[in-house]
């Protein structure tokens, strides 16, 4: 199982604390978001901008990395003042986390809006130059299928893809891509119960937080639910038996 962004549903997303939890509970992979800081530094954020996170007006691309870990983005709107202090961190902190669970898998996604921003030659390297000591274990992803592919190129063993919609364009573009990954959300696939279709891939379906529903998806042929309960779904006693550590 993966936890989507850290153990989410009672962390403060996408922070060490929140990966660190989700690794302890049993999550066999994490995944997380990576926008660059004013200074092309990779930092773990989903949004950005630091309004729901941090509470602050300002964007996470007009501040320097040694700023970014200045903010606490403790998300005080849902979880309060409890994790007040858990700043920013930057991609090479994750990976000394990581280092520290040589079994885990990390799915690094790659920001849209930092493509956007910096151009997809100076997030791509960036990012990857981070990665390469540990490639056989961090996953490259994006919604940017031009994102992986040039990660691909960079010595990416494997790759995810993250689609939107599921239709024919969809499913085009993923037998061109070829990602080992296919992410998409639990809503592209509700209307019926057949299996998904099969390619090089193995699914990785989000957010899911019912242990039926991670069970309905594995018998329709997804290998990996992603989920923000990583606690609570690895707690029912046949998920428990998927427990990592």
């Amino acid at each position: 199982m993966v936890a989507h962004r850290g153990y989410m549903l009672n962390y403060p997303e996408n922070t060490l604390i929140a990966l660190e939890a989700a690794l302890r509970a049993g999550a066999c992979a994490v995944e997380f978001d990576i926008h660059l800081s004013k200074d092309g530094v990779p930092v773990m954020i989903h949004d950005i901008d630091l309004a729901r996170t941090a509470g602050l007006d300002r964007f996470v691309y007009d501040l320097t990395a040694g700023e970014l870990q200045q903010v606490s983005v403790h998300e005080p709107e849902r979880l309060g003042d409890r994790f007040q202090g858990e700043t920013v961190a930057t991609l090479s902190q994750v990976l000394d986390l990581l280092r520290r669970w040589p079994r885990a898998i990390a799915f690094v996604e790659i920001k849209r809006k930092s493509l956007q921003h910096f151009g997809h030659e100076q997030v791509v390297n960036s990012i990857m130059n981070l990665l390469s000591p540990l490639l056989e274990r961090c996953v490259p992803i994006s919604f940017d299928a031009l994102a992986v592919r040039m990660a691909r190129d960079r010595g990416a063993p494997a790759i995810g893809w993250v689609t939107e919609t599921w239709d024919d364009e969809a499913h085009a573009l993923a037998r061109d891509l070829a990602p080992q990954y296919l992410f998409a959300e639990d809503s592209c696939f509700a209307e019926n119960q057949e299996p998904l279709p099969a390619g090089p891939w193995q699914w990785v379906i989000y957010d899911v937080t019912a242990p039926e529903q991670a069970m309905a998806f594995a018998a329709r042929g997804v290998s990996w639910v992603e989920t923000k309960a990583i606690g609570e779904m690895l707690q029912d006693p046949q998920l428990s038996k998927r427990r990592c550590g």
